[in-house]
C-alpha cells in the first residue's frame, strides 16, 4: 500500500515557502521562514517589495478553566523590505509615511488590538551617512483611540550585505536575519529579547 492510500502521506512544510531569484534574500529568507508566513515581489501601493513576512501572535489570559477566558490580544509585525540602487533619507521618510497610510487599512481597531508594528527594510549597496543617522534614532508610536485600541509602530532599517554594514531603529531585531556576514548573528537572534520576548515581557505586567 503506498503512503497516498494508507493516508500517511507527509507534506512538505517548506513547500509553501516562496523562492527567490536574489540569492541573497534568498539565504534570509531562509532565516525568517520558521517565524513569518513570507511572500514574494509584494505590491502595496504600487510599490513592489522584494520580501514581505507577516509575524501574528495572538494573547489570551484566562482564568483556571480555558474555557474562562478575558483579556485576548493580537499583536502583529508586517515586514517589507525592497531591494533598490541607492537610499537617501527622503527614500525612507517615505517609507514611514506608508507605514501610517497602511496603519489606516490594515488594522481593524478594536478592544483585542494590542499593537502593530510596520518594519520596512531596504537593501543598498552602501549605508549613506545621513541614513545612518536617521534610521538609527528613527522611531514611531501612536495610540489608536488613546490607547484603547492598542497602538501601532513603525520602524526602519537598512542592510548593505557587499559592505557588511546595517543600521536599524531602535528594539528592530530582524536585522540580525539579514547580517549574514555575522556567523553568530542567526544565534543570537535566536537568544534576544525579539518581537516573541518584549511581548512576554508586556504581557507578564
Amino acid at each position: 500500500m503506498s503512503d497516498s492510500d494508507s493516508g500517511t502521506q507527509s507534506e512538505d512544510p517548506l513547500a509553501a515557502v516562496p523562492d527567490w531569484d536574489d540569492e541573497y534574500v534568498d539565504r534570509v529568507s531562509d532565516r525568517l521562514l520558521h517565524n513569518y508566513d513570507l511572500e514574494r515581489n509584494k505590491t502595496v501601493q504600487d510599490r513592489r517589495f522584494t520580501l514581505y513576512g507577516q509575524l501574528a501572535i495572538k494573547r489570551r489570559k484566562q482564568f483556571f478553566h480555558p474555557a474562562l477566558t478575558y483579556g485576548d490580544h493580537e499583536t502583529t509585525e508586517h515586514l517589507l523590505v525592497q531591494r533598490t540602487d541607492s537610499v537617501s533619507v527622503a527614500d525612507m521618510e517615505r517609507l514611514s509615511k506608508l507605514g501610517d497610510q497602511l496603519a489606516d487599512e490594515w488594522i481593524v481597531p478594536d478592544e483585542e488590538h494590542f499593537g502593530t508594528e510596520f518594519v520596512f527594510g531596504v537593501v543598498a549597496p552602501r549605508v549613506p551617512d545621513e541614513v545612518q543617522a536617521f534610521v538609527s534614532e528613527f522611531e514611531t508610536r501612536t495610540l489608536l483611540k488613546y490607547g484603547y485600541h492598542g497602538h501601532y509602530s513603525v520602524r526602519l532599517f537598512v542592510v548593505a550585505p557587499e559592505k557588511q554594514s546595517s543600521v536599524a531603529s531602535p528594539d528592530v531585531d530582524v536585522v540580525r536575519a539579514f547580517r549574514l556576514w555575522d556567523e553568530n548573528s542567526e544565534q543570537r537572534s535566536e537568544k534576544s529579547n525579539g518581537v516573541v520576548s518584549r511581548l512576554r515581557a508586556v504581557f507578564s505586567r
